[in-house]
């Protein structure tokens, strides 16, 4: 259900030209192998907060005009109860999701409205990482991330993240795979 929902959002970015990129562990997923990470629940995507007018579902979430659309193919969008971000579900049973972050550029940094603490790579970038972007492939077609997205992610996780996948907290990895001995 998330790769659906993944591969449905960005057709739809792509036919109203939403400028997008990967974010995140999404980012981090298609650079070392082009899927999601294993213990991923959601795909995450930066957008132009510019572009939302391009979309009327967007717009009409972004100006409070709705909470929640389900459209034809009965994907749920929805302003996100946690910021000011979007989120598609796969359907109102599946909450599958792929967060839509809106950035905006302020002296040189994207920079957006909502962060989450808990995320040390919630942070935000130097704009030229997304000027131009860059298409790798990510769930069998070719998506946008920032370009240079090896430095992009070293920035954001750390350096040497692509190379050594970690579970997020390896403590807790170490001590439920050592319960069962």
């Amino acid at each position: 259900a998330l790769q659906e929902t993944a591969v449905y959002v960005f057709s739809i970015l792509n036919r109203f030209r939403i400028r997008y990129w990967l974010e995140g562990g999404s980012l981090l997923g298609a650079a070392r192998n082009g899927e999601i990470i294993p213990w991923d629940y959601d795909v995450d995507i930066g957008i132009h907060q510019d572009d939302i007018v391009k979309f009327d579902t967007l717009e009409a979430l972004h100006n409070g005009k709705k909470l929640s659309i389900t459209d034809k193919r009965l994907f749920v969008w929805e302003k996100a109860r946690e910021g000011k971000f979007f989120r598609v579900q796969f359907s109102q049973q599946n909450h599958m999701h792929v967060d839509l972050f809106p950035f905006y550029e302020k002296n040189g940094i994207m920079t957006k409205d909502t962060w989450f603490k808990t995320h040390k790579q919630d942070t935000a970038f130097p704009a030229h990482f997304i000027k131009p972007l860059e298409k790798i492939w990510f769930l069998g077609m070719k998506v946008s991330v920032p370009n240079n997205y090896t430095t992009f992610l070293e920035l954001k996780f750390g350096k040497g993240v692509i190379e050594r996948p970690q579970y997020p907290n390896p403590q807790k990895l170490r001590i439920e795979s050592n319960a069962h001995l």
